[in-house]
Formats: structure tokens, C-alpha cells, sequence
């Protein structure tokens, strides 16, 4: 399987008053990377951009998607740098009317195989809705034949009584 990574560049003010990124401002990259992922953009990027961005976007858009629920672990300070933060995503659920889009938030690669650092791993759980009745809609055939090859294990997020085992 696949996953998708998206580079997201910090932004001064997504600090907080102990110097890292704030829990809302994380949320923001994890959208951010979301959008570039699986929306369309209206004037594609040179390289074509992602095969899985295949929502329309924006106004008039015929399908919306409402965030279900989100869950982030954060794993270690994220300060501010100039250099982006590169946010792997994949689907850990694909369900009729619904997708998991799991998350690492981590340092971009270098070419000297230093391990890389985990930031958070998250989960948002999206329901795509028809924009005109606001009734869930099912994920049509050409959706999930795009996301399918990104379907792996949903990400494992560490809960209270996970904790000593």
C-alpha cells in the first residue's frame, strides 16, 4: 500500500507560548494536508497533483464533507523551523459513506537516512455529504477506486487504558 506526503510549511503564529506548535494550529496542518490530498484544485498543478484528490472543492461544489470526529496523540514538541513538516496520510477505513484519513506528522527526509522524528499521529473521520440535501452520499465507484490503493491499517493512537500493556 501507499501513502501520501504532503509537505506543510509552519507559520509563526502557529506557535504557542511554550514555543511549539499549538493543538489547534496542528489540526490546521492536518487539514491542510487533507485539502491538498484529496480535493481537486481548479487549476491543476503542473505534475497533475495527487490521484487522489478527486472532490471538487469550494463553492457550488456538489459534495461537502463534514469532519465526524478527530483524535490526535502528540508524541513529542513540534517547534517552530522554516522547514516544512511532512504529513504522511493513508485511509484506514473506506466505509460506504465515510473514510478514515490517518496521519504521521514528522520531518521531511533527508537524503542521509537519518531516522526521521513523529511528531503526532491523528485520525479524522470524514462523511461526504450531498451539498444540496445535506444527506450523507455514498463514496461513488471512481472515489474509491482512486483512494483504494491508500487503504492500510487505521493508525494505532495509544488510549488511557492502552497504557502499561
Amino acid at each position: 500500500m501507499s501513502r501520501i506526503v504532503v509537505s506543510v510549511q509552519l507559520r509563526w503564529s502557529d506557535m504557542d507560548a511554550y514555543a511549539h506548535v499549538n493543538n489547534v494550529e496542528m489540526l490546521r496542518l492536518l487539514e491542510e494536508a487533507r485539502i491538498e490530498a484529496f480535493w481537486r484544485h481548479p487549476a491543476p498543478p503542473a505534475d497533475g497533483g495527487w490521484p487522489t484528490a478527486v472532490l471538487d472543492a469550494g463553492p457550488g461544489a456538489q459534495t461537502a464533507t463534514l469532519v465526524a470526529s478527530q483524535e490526535i496523540e502528540y508524541l513529542r514538541p513540534l517547534g517552530y523551523r522554516r522547514s516544512p513538516v511532512a504529513i504522511a496520510l493513508w485511509i484506514g477505513h473506506l466505509g460506504g459513506a465515510s473514510i478514515d484519513v490517518c496521519y504521521e506528522v514528522t520531518d521531511l527526509p533527508d537524503t542521509s537516512g537519518t531516522p526521521v522524528e513523529v511528531y503526532a499521529r491523528a485520525r479524522t473521520t470524514l462523511v461526504l455529504v450531498d451539498a444540496g440535501t445535506g444527506a450523507p452520499r455514498r463514496i461513488s465507484s471512481a472515489e474509491r477506486a482512486a483512494w483504494q490503493e491508500y487503504v492500510e491499517e487505521p493508525v494505532r493512537i495509544r488510549r488511557r487504558n492502552d497504557r502499561g500493556r
